[in-house]
């Protein structure tokens, strides 16, 4: 009997984790319902996103990091060329966004994650182990800017 698992059943395990941080909470991976990445976004006007946070970056800045993460990681998950990656550049070059702004970064968000979703469906051709592991990277470091933004959230509120 072998413990094998097949690959296409991983990614499905990894569909549901990216639904749970990107789209909606269903339980049981992230416990309070309506706080997933898209879902906590729809709340934040722009003028939220780019308020200050000291010295801290701002929520604008988070998103536009995050969908740059997910396009680095998407080339590094197919071995294209990352000679071009500029971490830092991610970061500093969006801080304040207006209204028409947020609406194309969040929209520039969700085309990359449904791109990134659109690759589980070949999950049957992958070499295995690449992959897999770029993959749990955009779920970890996803759900750790989704618990920045949320906390974020909270300091707004107060």
């Amino acid at each position: 009997m072998s413990n094998q698992i097949a690959i296409t059943e991983v990614a499905d395990g990894f569909r549901f984790l990216l639904i749970e941080t990107f789209e909606s909470v269903q339980g049981p991976i992230f416990l309070d319902k309506g706080t997933s990445l898209f879902e906590t976004l729809a709340e934040i006007s722009a003028a939220d996103a780019s308020g200050p946070m000291g010295d801290c970056a701002t929520i604008a800045a988070h998103v536009a990091h995050t969908t740059y993460y997910l396009r680095v990681l998407e080339d590094h998950m197919f071995r294209r060329d990352l000679s071009g990656v500029d971490w830092e550049r991610a970061w500093n070059e969006v801080s304040a966004v207006d209204d028409a702004e947020w609406a194309a970064m969040l929209a520039d968000l969700r085309a990359t994650y449904d791109r990134i979703m659109g690759h589980l469906d070949g999950a049957a051709d992958w070499e295995g182990t690449h992959e897999l592991s770029c993959l749990l990277g955009v779920i970890a470091h996803s759900a750790y800017h989704l618990g920045e933004i949320r906390q974020m959230m909270c300091r707004l509120k107060a």
